[in-house]
């Protein structure tokens, strides 16, 4: 009943626009289908695998990046100024 009521809804809207636009919206249309085919394609074995692959977040840095011991000390440039 909520399905039928969604596609008359959808139906109505679609007559209301004008035929350039229509088309732009089958056109969308099709490209979800093709998203939603590829998502239930897909294990989850693959998606977890993107998960690691694409970490983001703290400590994605750590080991890669190294700082002086004396980063804090005063530059001998800017003695005048201190």
């Amino acid at each position: 009943m909520l399905q039928t009521t969604t596609f008359q809804n959808i139906e109505e809207s679609l007559k209301q626009l004008p035929h350039s636009l229509q088309i732009e919206v089958f056109h969308y249309i099709e490209f979800l289908k093709s998203n939603y085919a590829k998502q239930n394609n897909s294990s989850i074995e693959v998606l977890e695998e993107k998960k690691t692959k694409n970490r983001d977040g703290f400590g994605i840095w750590q080991g890669k990046i190294t700082m002086s011991d004396d980063f804090d000390a005063p530059m001998a440039e800017f003695e005048e100024y201190m």
